[in-house]
């Protein structure tokens, strides 16, 4: 795999916002990939609200991108609106519906499927209080815009995102990361600036797992790490060190699990690789 980046364009254009904004009437652009899964990336004056299907979701930043995620189960339709004041501009976009495989795995310890005991059960919920918090995270910034790289320089993509898992003999919910299967100690990359939101040596279930937030609730999540090489609060950029691929947690060998959300959407992060401009 090569670490292209998508939107290598945005560069540029960030720079030239106010030259876009005064060339005519606002306007309404969107790009991405439309896929239940995929993403919209969309532009429209500074400021403007964003409304996903009548819902107001998101805002656009300073330099007028915003971006939308696109659930697992997203339908065939989704209609994008911006207003600001009395301007309103709209479009509906059609979904490709996804391709998710059914996938069985066996041999994981019975406290990572279905654990009981109480002391267990409490730390399981602790971790999930700070990875809701983690998802929470509204940075105010268009890192999305600049790019997105593999966070791997070389893997295997062992399961893939969206499948509908069967652990252990028992029907589990789909899968949200894309797995990519590297030697254990290989470096695991920022594939975008962003701001590292929450950075836990040790979960139960994802073991050495770091939080990145690229703006407007894009979350990006590096799961089973053997090193956590950042620290909560801080600034990375692209192409930095981040951790080292590991084992740890609900996990079978070395691999890293990949994981996006937006908002409250989670969605497959292997469709921002590439190439994109708006």
């Amino acid at each position: 795999m090569n670490r292209r980046g998508f939107t290598s364009g945005l560069l540029a254009a960030g720079a030239a916002s106010s030259a876009w904004a005064q060339a005519g009437p606002p306007t309404l652009q969107l790009t991405g990939r439309f896929t239940q899964g995929g993403f919209i990336l969309g532009r429209a004056p500074a400021g403007a609200l964003i409304f996903v299907d009548d819902e107001a979701l998101t805002a656009a930043g300073t330099g007028g991108r915003f971006f939308i995620g696109l659930d697992r189960d997203c339908g065939p339709l989704t209609r994008i609106e911006a207003r600001q004041g009395d301007w309103r501009a709209g479009e509906t976009v059609a979904i490709a519906r996804g391709d998710f495989p059914s996938q069985t795995i066996n041999g994981l310890p019975p406290t990572t499927v279905d654990p009981t005991d109480p002391a267990l059960l409490a730390r399981i919920r602790r971790e999930g209080s700070l990875k809701a918090d983690a998802y929470a995270s509204r940075v105010a910034s268009e890192d999305f815009a600049e790019g997105f790289d593999w966070p791997l320089a070389q893997f295997r993509v062992s399961s893939r995102w969206g499948s509908q898992r069967v652990l252990n003999g028992t029907p589990a919910r789909p899968h949200y990361g894309i797995d990519m299967a590297a030697p254990a100690g290989t470096d695991i990359h920022a594939p975008s600036d962003a701001m590292v939101v929450l950075a836990y040596p040790d979960m139960h279930y994802e073991g050495g797992i770091t939080f990145l937030d690229h703006g407007q609730g894009l979350i990006t999540v590096y799961l089973h790490q053997s090193r956590l090489l950042v620290e909560n609060g801080q600034r990375v950029t692209r192409g930095q060190v981040i951790g080292r691929v590991g084992s740890s947690g609900r996990a079978t060998g070395p691999h890293l699990c990949w994981r996006a959300r937006w908002r409250n959407r989670n969605f497959d992060p292997s469709t921002l690789v590439g190439s994109l401009t708006i």
